[in-house]
């Protein structure tokens, strides 16, 4: 089957975006995936499951049909999270990319259940609140993707209890940044709490940050 330019697109994306996980510190050894998702041809890409990263080309990304869930790639099995993939595909109309990442502070977090506080301004500008923390689930079918459905905000993560980090965004790149950011913040968040009590943003300041960085920061189109 021969595909389109933006099919051929999307591949070069996702697999940039698995490359960048072990490269920003998210993942270890095989550990991790990144996922794109063209809706016009209803296909999806994915990292291969348990390949090394360093492996990873645009050609062996396992394509899967959405709307079926069917693998079109032979030989080479897709990520064993590929239905949470799929499901959030399915369920959250204006994701094109999803990443999972084990990444260390993040993880920190959602081992003791809890949520990244609204306590920085990088917060407020990325994620809008706090980044949620949703309770442990098994990893059947699709009750991750629902759990993640019940618990998400309006951020681009959710931190999964006793397990790491679900990201997503409008492209593979917008799901890196948000999976990258999260990290980042989680990181940050941990030192001020060994210094002290981090100070929560009121949420009306809150959205002031938020406005300004989606609505007027960058340049157009970027």
């Amino acid at each position: 089957m021969s595909e389109s330019a933006a099919m051929k697109a999307l591949r070069e994306e996702v697999c940039y975006a698995n490359k960048m996980l072990p490269v920003a510190g998210l993942v270890t050894m095989h550990s991790g995936n990144a996922s794109g998702y063209d809706p016009d041809s209803d296909l999806l890409v994915i990292k291969p499951s348990g390949m090394d990263y360093e492996a990873i080309t645009p050609e062996n990304l396992v394509a899967v049909r959405v709307s079926t869930g069917e693998v079109l790639t032979e030989g080479i099995r897709p990520s064993v999270d590929l239905p949470h993939h799929l499901f959030l595909y399915r369920n959250m109309p204006d994701v094109r990319g999803v990443i999972h990442t084990h990444s260390n502070y993040a993880t920190a977090f959602a081992a003791v259940g809890r949520p990244v506080p609204l306590v920085l301004t990088a917060i407020a500008d990325e994620f809008g609140a706090e980044i949620p923390c949703m309770p442990y689930t098994d990893n059947e079918g699709e009750h991750i993707g629902e759990t993640i459905l019940k618990f998400k905000n309006r951020a681009p993560s959710i931190l999964l209890g006793n397990h790491g980090v679900f990201a997503w965004g409008k492209s593979p790149k917008s799901a890196l940044k948000a999976a990258v950011m999260t990290e980042d913040v989680a990181k940050t968040v941990w030192l001020a709490m060994q210094i002290g009590t981090p100070k929560e943003i009121p949420a009306e300041e809150a959205e002031k940050w938020y406005d300004r960085y989606h609505n007027r920061y960058g340049q157009p189109g970027c």
